[in-house]
């Protein structure tokens, strides 16, 4: 047991915080322990019963059934990446964005009449992901297509129309702005992340640093989130990620070779 609670706190904290509500919310709802209508997001009831922990939950209400693991699966990896890559050892910042890039898929979904916010939020992590991805990487969806790792949530919106239709397609583009968003405002819509306009708004204040309890001083101004910590690239569940072309040195030979990384991947999580 504590070989098991060691590894679990290898995991980032925002990244276990994640996995650990998605889990938390989902899995009392498909044991029929909790009614799922106590669990989305009613705006009256919100607003004037202040049942604001709709909230919260409406963003960790999974699909059910073999569907819920791939986007439990992909939301660990993809949290994962970015917050042990773009975001390593600045977590604190990390999640503020999230609470930010959260309520603007709330506003950014009203049209749509969104009660479950859970692919948006997995839509606009993917989208971040696979924009500070690495020039050149490639995914390959199920072993079949080849693409740039770029186009990744373009073909997640579309594997949505063909599953869900066209109002969970649309829910899904809603997340893909949102995350369209965050990657140009606070990293600058660079691969190398040299910061946005936005990325001193993106800082987060004290009291969010000692919630999550990073001590570490932020990166200085004008040095882009990442600075010090590089660019991961985005893998989604269903994909396996293909680095791009470097060259690798050989053993006991001053000559060199070139050849690939293999990624490794998971299915492709649908609603």
């Amino acid at each position: 047991m504590e070989s098991f609670w060691a590894e679990l706190r290898k995991i980032p904290p925002i990244t276990r915080f994640l996995c650990g509500s998605s889990l938390a919310v989902t899995i009392p709802v498909l044991m029929n322990m909790v009614s799922a209508y106590r669990i989305i997001f009613v705006p009256e009831l919100v607003l004037q019963k202040f049942e604001l922990w709709r909230v919260y939950t409406s963003f960790f209400l999974g699909s059910g059934g073999i569907n819920y693991i791939f986007e439990f699966v992909m939301l660990y990896r993809t949290a994962d990446q970015l917050e042990s890559g773009s975001y390593a050892r600045n977590s604190a910042d990390f999640a503020y964005q999230l609470l930010i890039a959260a309520a603007s898929i709330i506003v950014a979904t009203r049209p749509l009449s969104a009660m479950i916010f859970g692919r948006p939020l997995l839509m606009c992590l993917t989208y971040l992901s696979s924009a500070l991805a690495p020039l050149g990487a490639q995914t390959s969806l199920m072993g079949l297509v080849t693409f740039p790792v770029t186009y990744l949530p373009y073909v997640m919106v579309g594997m949505d129309l063909l599953m869900g239709g066209p109002g969970a397609a649309a829910q899904s583009v809603a997340g893909a702005v949102v995350g369209h968003f965050w990657w140009w405002g606070v990293w600058g819509g660079t691969v190398g992340g040299r910061g946005g306009r936005l990325e001193a708004f993106g800082r987060a204040p004290g009291w969010m640093r000692s919630l999550v309890g990073d001590t570490a001083p932020p990166p200085p101004a004008g040095a882009g989130p990442g600075a010090g910590a590089g660019a991961n690239a985005g893998v989604g569940a269903g994909v396996h990620v293909i680095p791009p072309r470097r060259t690798v040195a050989t053993g006991g030979g001053s000559g060199t070779s070139t050849g690939y990384n293999w990624g490794s991947g998971q299915r492709l999580g649908q609603n």
